[in-house]
């Protein structure tokens, strides 16, 4: 067994080969998209078929009611997106996973690589959530402004059969904020530095995944941990964390990263 709250220099699929079976609450992780990326000039050690040996042991060491939520995008070959996203999200049902939602992360500019010549811009990015079975946590962000706040509800539902049914809370106030929606708005992490990762994902956007889908105390998993992210988010909110990274210069700005945050802290 792996020690807790430590990330390992090593391919992740050999890592979560020495995990148990079912020992991990959530994954959080973005894999490598493709071929939009180098990951400092390497990407020949990813493939679909790698990716599905993955899956599987992601599926073995996710607890039952666990989630994994898997960030992706796709490239676009000869003018054609590969729909890589779709492959692996239907893959993961094969598994054995539920596509429990497919979220959407969008970004306020186009950051991404790619012609603009014959389609628009692409700004944003699948996050789809798989759960081993129905997700045993689910603690959803209330933070949607409301603009019926403090107004008494009224309207009805429509039936499959196409009757309306009043709404089970009429007469109650709308609360100040709702519950947020499944298409998230947040700005991409920025960087100048040469050794961060090419893909670094939004502090608070782990964050968020992270306090929706586990309790304190819990495990979570990033295969692809790249620089340290997941792991930060976890130190933050109470939740034990495991991390593989292949890459040594990621491996080693990660941990010089978690270094820097735990004396800050």
């Amino acid at each position: 067994m792996l020690e807790l709250n430590k990330i390992y220099n090593m391919d992740c699929l050999e890592g979560m080969k020495l995990l148990p079976n079912e020992c991990i609450d959530l994954t959080v992780t973005s894999p490598p998209y493709d071929n939009l990326r180098t990951y400092n000039g390497n990407i020949e050690q990813w493939s679909f078929e790698k990716f599905q040996e993955i899956a599987k042991e992601l599926y073995r060491v996710t607890k039952q009611g666990g989630v994994v939520v898997w960030i992706v995008a796709d490239a676009t070959i000869k003018g054609s997106e590969t729909g890589t996203s779709f492959k692996q999200a239907l893959y993961f049902k094969e598994c054995g996973f539920n596509i429990h939602d497919t979220m959407i992360w969008a970004k306020p500019s186009f950051t991404a690589v790619g012609t603009l010549k014959t389609r628009y811009a692409s700004t944003f990015e699948y996050m789809f959530v798989f759960s081993k079975g129905k997700p045993k946590t689910f603690n959803p962000i209330k933070d949607r402004k409301n603009i019926h706040a403090g107004k008494k509800k009224h309207g009805t539902i429509r039936q499959k059969d196409g009757s309306t049914v009043p709404v089970s809370s009429i007469g109650k106030r709308y609360s100040e904020f709702g519950q947020r929606f499944n298409v998230w708005n947040m700005p991409p992490e920025q960087s100048n530095s040469k050794r961060c990762h090419p893909a670094q994902f939004p502090e608070r956007l782990a964050h968020d995944h992270i306090v929706s889908w586990s309790n304190p105390g819990d495990t979570v998993l990033d295969p692809f941990i790249g620089s340290g992210t997941t792991a930060i988010a976890c130190i933050n909110t109470g939740r034990n964390y495991i991390g593989f990274e292949i890459d040594p210069d990621y491996y080693e700005a990660a941990l010089e990263r978690i270094r820097i945050h735990a004396q800050c802290n």
